[in-house]
């Protein structure tokens, strides 16, 4: 399903929003984060900023996340899952290892956010949009003599050989959203068929996903195959990247917030996602030096955000990729034959 289509389907689409009540319980809310390591600590900062209440946020990938969260079934830890990639808190809704709530914001959230909520059954929200693609240094493609790619099957030439970071979808959101696009984009037999090739090319599968643009950003490595947010927050920074949006096309992916069902502290933990979905809560991103699509309508667009009307996009299939049986079979066909777990 494509974003335009989400947000035609969003548009027609009307939810029962309840807000929530009584007072935040006391004590520590433990949160997960998903997102950037400079997001997490402005997003912690201004939440205890405007609610008066201690968080206990502790950055990880999104799929040490997810195992986290069903190791802890029987008895969680965590309150708040935030950010991160939807299809894997699309996983989590579906083993029922959320909880479900609806936030005050119906009148502010862009449909394809309110979509996302619908394809939870209403366990998780969509807070941010984004697209995934590559990125090189321009400085090391000079030193080198080498032309600039373009498109996914460029990056399986072996000029490249050694050249690229991409992270493991075993632990990365952002890997598993490049398996589930090249899956959709060129048919589940030819897109291992193509990883192989680029395994070729590989010098390391990174634990983080955005692990591989700020090594390209930094000079460790010719290309980074991550968001194109997180490519832009290195550019930003000074990094010498050009972005690339692949000719074939490319997927994306709407990060989430979600409520671990068990949650010990659940008033304080509703707070904590309306602030979430809220324009001073998804300001924080901006704040943070990061670009995603914010899910409010109200919420200011950061200047350097990519425009992904003006990207060709797969027909992302949330509802597939978000199986947890599809995930789990995709990531041992990518353990068998492209990268073995160690």
């Amino acid at each position: 399903m494509t974003l335009t289509l989400l947000i035609a389907l969003g548009a027609g689409l009307c939810m029962t929003l309840a807000t929530a009540s009584g007072v935040a319980a006391s004590g520590t809310l433990r949160v997960l984060c998903g997102t950037d390591e400079a997001w997490c600590a402005t997003m912690e900062k201004a939440f205890e900023d405007k609610s008066g209440l201690t968080l206990d946020m502790a950055r990880k990938s999104t799929g040490e996340i997810l195992e986290q969260i069903r190791a802890e079934r029987d008895a969680p830890t965590i309150d708040v899952w935030w950010g991160g990639t939807g299809d894997t808190h699309l996983q989590a809704a579906s083993e029922d290892l959320l909880e479900a709530y609806s936030p005050p914001q119906e009148a502010e959230i862009l449909p394809w956010a309110r979509n996302f909520f619908v394809l939870s059954g209403g366990r998780s929200a969509g807070i941010y949009a984004g697209a995934l693609g590559f990125a090189y240094n321009t400085r090391l493609l000079a030193d080198a003599g080498l032309a600039a790619p373009n498109c996914w099957k460029d990056l399986t030439k072996p000029i490249y050989k050694g050249r690229i970071q991409s992270g493991n979808p075993n632990s990365s959101g952002t890997a598993f959203t490049t398996l589930a696009t090249l899956v959709q984009l060129f048919g589940e037999d030819e897109a291992f068929a193509y990883m192989r090739e680029l395994d070729a090319n590989i010098v390391e599968y990174t634990k983080a996903g955005s692990a591989p643009v700020k090594a390209a950003g930094r000079g460790d490595v010719l290309i980074g195959i991550s968001f194109m947010h997180d490519a832009v927050t290195q550019k930003e920074a000074g990094s010498p990247l050009v972005i690339v949006a692949p000719c074939e096309g490319t997927g994306y992916e709407i990060g989430a917030v979600s409520i671990i069902k068990g949650s010990h502290n659940i008033e304080a933990a509703r707070r904590f996602v309306d602030f979430a979905l809220s324009p001073e809560g998804q300001a924080t991103g901006a704040l943070a030096g990061q670009n995603q699509v914010p899910s409010n309508a109200q919420a200011a667009l950061p200047l350097s955000a990519p425009d992904i009307s003006m990207i060709k996009m797969v027909d992302y299939d949330f509802a597939t990729f978000g199986s947890p049986d599809e995930r789990s079979r995709l990531l041992k066909r990518f353990d068998a034959e492209i990268h073995p777990t160690n």
